[in-house]
Parts: C-alpha cells; sequence; structure tokens
C-alpha cells in the first residue's frame, strides 16, 4: 500500500476538491465521493502518469488537464452547450451563437478544471510525496486499471447527466470538442520535456509570497464581476491568466526555487476553494446551517492537508521554510 497511496490519495482528493470544498456538493452527499473518484480521480492520475512517464512535467500536464476540462464539460456534462443545464442559465451570458457556447462561462469552467479539479491536487500530492515527485506512482497493470476506471467514471457520468436532462448537443458542437481535445494532447506530447530549474540566477522569492500570490491571483479569478458588458470579464480572464502565467513561470526558474514554492502555489489556490465553499450554494442544501458545517469541515480538512504536506517536507529534509 506504501508504493500506491500517492496514486490512492490522488484518486480520492481530486474529486474532494473538485465537488465538495468547491461547495457545488454538501457533506451530506460526501458517499458519492465514490462515485465521482473514476471520472475526477481516474482523470488526474491518468494525467499525472503520463506527463511523469513521458518527462512533460507540468507543462504537459496542464495542457491534458484543460483538455480534460474540455471533455467533461464539452461531451459528458455537454455544461458548454446545454443553455438549461441544472436550470442555471449558463450561456445566457455572452452566447454567441456561431460557436453555441457563452464565452465568460467557457474560460470560468475550463480554468477550474485545469487548475482546480486536475493540477491542484496533483501538486499537493507530489509535495506530499517529495521524493517521489517526479516518478511514476503505477506500474503498467495500475495505469490499465486507472484508465479502466477512469473510462467507466466518463460513461457513468455521461449516462447520468441523460438520465436527468435529455439534452444533446448538436453534432457540429460535439465534433468540435473532440476535435479541440484531439489537438490539446497532441499540443501536450508536442511540448519539449521540462527545462532545469534554475536557469535564471536571481532567487526565488520567499514561499510566503509566492502562496500569498496564488491565493490572491485565484481569488480575484473567482470574484471577477459579470457586468452587462460580457466581454469585461472576459478580458479580465485573459488578462489575469497572462499575468499568472508570466509570474510563475519566471519564478520556478529562479535559483532556489522548490518544494515549499510548489506547496505555497497548491496552497493558496486551494485556500480560495475553502473560502469559496461558504457563499456557494450547494446542490439540495443551499447555504443551510448544515450546508455551512460541512463547507467548514472541508476547509478545515484543506489547511490540515496543507499542515501535513509542511511537516512531511520538514520530515523529508528540504530546506526550512523561509522567513
Amino acid at each position: 500500500m506504501s508504493r500506491i497511496a500517492p496514486a490512492v490519495i490522488l484518486f480520492f482528493l481530486a474529486p474532494f476538491v473538485a465537488e465538495f470544498l468547491l461547495g457545488n456538493l454538501p457533506i451530506t452527499m460526501l458517499s458519492s465521493l465514490i462515485v465521482l473518484a473514476p471520472m475526477y480521480g481516474g482523470g488526474a492520475l491518468l494525467i499525472r502518469e503520463v506527463a511523469r512517464r513521458t518527462n512533460r512535467g507540468w507543462p504537459g500536464m496542464i495542457v491534458l488537464a484543460l483538455a480534460y476540462g474540455v471533455l467533461e464539460e464539452g461531451i459528458t456534462t455537454q455544461s458548454l452547450f446545454n443553455p438549461n443545464y441544472l436550470n442555471a442559465h449558463l450561456l445566457d451570458y455572452g452566447f454567441l451563437p456561431s460557436l453555441g457556447i457563452a464565452i465568460p462561462w467557457t474560460i470560468f469552467v475550463l480554468t477550474i478544471h485545469t487548475v482546480w479539479s486536475i493540477s491542484v491536487p496533483i501538486a499537493l500530492v507530489e509535495v506530499l510525496f517529495s521524493k517521489r515527485r517526479t516518478t511514476p506512482w503505477l506500474g503498467r497493470p495500475g495505469l490499465a486499471l486507472t484508465c479502466i476506471l477512469f473510462a467507466i467514471g466518463i460513461i457513468a457520468t455521461t449516462a447520468i447527466t441523460l438520465s436527468t436532462d435529455a439534452f444533446i448537443a448538436p453534432v457540429p458542437q460535439l465534433a468540435g470538442a473532440v476535435i479541440a481535445i484531439i489537438i490539446l494532447i497532441i499540443i501536450a506530447f508536442s511540448l519539449k520535456p521540462d527545462e532545469p530549474f534554475d536557469t535564471d540566477t536571481h532567487p526565488a522569492p520567499n514561499a510566503r509570497s509566492v502562496g500569498v500570490f496564488a491565493l490572491i491571483a485565484s481569488s480575484i479569478f473567482m470574484l471577477i464581476p459579470h457586468p452587462p458588458a460580457w466581454w469585461i470579464p472576459v478580458v479580465l480572464y485573459v488578462i489575469l491568466g497572462i499575468v499568472v502565467f508570466i509570474v510563475i513561470r519566471s519564478w520556478s526558474r529562479r535559483r532556489g526555487w522548490g518544494d515549499w514554492h510548489r506547496l505555497a502555489l497548491a496552497g493558496g489556490a486551494l485556500l480560495t476553494y475553502a473560502w469559496h465553499g461558504f457563499p456557494q450554494p450547494s446542490v439540495f442544501l443551499g447555504n443551510s446551517t448544515v450546508d455551512l458545517i460541512g463547507n467548514a469541515i472541508f476547509a478545515a480538512a484543506a489547511v490540515i492537508l496543507i499542515l501535513i504536506a509542511a511537516r512531511r517536507l520538514q520530515q523529508a529534509g528540504s530546506a526550512p521554510l523561509p522567513a
């Protein structure tokens, strides 16, 4: 079990972050974690294993995480195209008839899957097991089982979605989603292997500063308003994304960048989901007392996870957190 422990943890952490910590699902539905794990956890684990086995590292993982987002929202739930998905009217704001999608919703939902559903859980578990951060966690049988579970998760989620909403997107839209997924996969495997760190002689910033930056940037993303002019949040999303990309890319190549900084990035983003769960009405329970208590428990679990990861870094002999 110790050998596959990181894989098992990631398998269940991904759906926990994606649905429960976000605030979508209440604590009374925690048992559904088992149902959600094959899709979310299977997807995160498969992406991580493939990227590490092919030495594509984080660039490859991020692009594959985006492909996962297109798969889930474009094919499985079809929220990118369904104007009445969950009766939330997600496409009413910024809808483009020529594409059949709402630009603000598309950017938002694909970003949260890329960052929180896949990348943050992977980063946290890799820090928890820092000595095995870049090595595969599964053998061939385990990788094959992960592929099977992921396929089952996608099929089951699609079937559940269709059983509650008979909407099926037009063939051109579904074909466009499939083409986008294929293109993203090709891009992910066309990326060059990770460049070595420390290519910039400037010192890496304080790890706490990195964590504060991650918390602020991810919180801004969640708080971007939606005024009548739908292009305004789109522009803000794009500007924020460019700034975050440039800053992290620059920092990660500086001298001294390491596991503490990776934990700070993932931890800051995780804490954004932790506070977001409170104003986010959950399915069935809304913002009831039970729901808010559940959010508090989930937020506490997120903080404890970060503290455990920090403790394990200390035990693994990583340099102490900079003052």
